[in-house]
């Protein structure tokens, strides 16, 4: 509870809502995104959406086609300046990506607890987008919470550089946004142990890597 009296997982609640109309806004404004299989999103209850990251602008694209807010786990570089009360303002949270940052796991869990939305990119940071290697923290939130992962392929964000601003896709570009059908992982047993989170992770790399491959397959890219 803050000394405001209101609990932090409200605030973070109504902070991604305001997130999301601004995603919205934004990228429906700067380019032509096309969202399919954005019904297989559930309409309440916890989910956490892993998404593949080739570019920056892949947390804000999921975020304006997500039929919910999502919160993302964002990494702690980011949170500098102005830029830091803009993103917890928006709900998103921190999360240091060079050890455990109990702080990032446990908010990441009340997301969930509290039926939220969570938003991960399971590779750790922004690479080729292809979910060739996963790290572990994905499985972990998925067997320590119940919530099913639901794969998401965006796919055209890293294909061409604007004119006007290279670091952004060109003005209007079509992005695709492809959501997949949502499943839980099962650990060996129930176990939680290392070695079976660890093969949870492989079960959970094979499932987004068909999604990937399938994403491609319907959008042509």
């Amino acid at each position: 509870m803050s000394t405001s009296g209101t609990p932090a997982g409200a605030r973070g609640a109504r902070g991604a809502a305001v997130g999301r109309r601004i995603a919205i806004g934004v990228v429906h404004g700067a380019w032509r995104p096309r969202a399919l299989g954005t019904w297989r999103v559930p309409p309440a209850g916890p989910v956490i959406l892993a998404g593949n990251h080739a570019h920056n602008v892949d947390g804000p694209v999921i975020m304006g086609t997500s039929p919910r807010p999502v919160r993302f786990l964002v990494k702690r570089e980011a949170f500098v300046g102005p830029v830091a009360g803009f993103l917890r303002g928006i709900g998103q949270v921190s999360v240091d990506r060079h050890g455990t940052d109990r702080a990032a796991v446990a908010e990441a869990l009340a997301v969930l607890d509290a039926g939220g939305v969570l938003g991960i990119f399971p590779e750790g940071t922004r690479g080729e987008g292809d979910f060739a290697a996963l790290r572990a923290g994905l499985a972990y939130f998925a067997l320590r919470s119940g919530a099913p992962i639901l794969p998401v392929a965006v796919l055209g964000s890293n294909e061409a550089r604007g004119r006007l601003v290279p670091a952004f896709p060109p003005l209007r570009r079509r992005i695709d946004v492809v959501y997949g059908d949502p499943f839980t992982p099962v650990a060996p047993g129930g176990r939680r142990t290392r070695a079976a989170l660890d093969t949870a992770t492989l079960l959970v790399q094979e499932r987004l890597a068909a999604h990937l491959k399938e994403a491609r397959r319907l959008t042509g890219r």
